[in-house]
């Protein structure tokens, strides 16, 4: 996970990501199919609330397919059916690929952010 961070620009003394900075505070406008993930990134996806299935953890899908989510610690604060738009880092859980998501989008335009502090 630690060569994952040093990617993803989010350790101390690591350059920023591409996004960051205060005209880029929410989710990049660049969107990627659930199928073009790839591990040691950080993505944005849009996509519909195909799951839930535990306490911080759903199944995102679009055309192309589905991901499992992590929002934790914390519940999921979205309803099955619900389209959102995400960024996060991409990982390996157990062989298939996963999201840790930093924030999302609600199609109203609400945004809510997750911390992760295993990272």
């Amino acid at each position: 996970m630690r060569s994952l961070l040093i990617l993803g620009g989010l350790l101390p003394g690591a350059p920023p990501p591409a996004n960051a900075g205060p005209e880029n505070t929410g989710p990049a406008t660049d969107t990627v199919a659930i199928a073009d993930l790839h591990d040691g990134t950080t993505a944005t996806i849009t996509g519909i609330v195909d799951r839930i299935t535990g306490a911080d953890t759903f199944r995102l899908r679009d055309d192309s397919g589905s991901v499992l989510v992590h929002i934790g610690p914390g519940i999921v604060p979205f309803d099955t059916g619900e389209t959102v738009t995400l960024r996060g880092i991409v990982d390996r859980d157990f062989g298939r690929l996963a999201v840790y998501a930093r924030d999302a989008t609600r199609a109203d335009g609400s945004r809510v952010t997750f911390d992760h502090p295993y990272e």
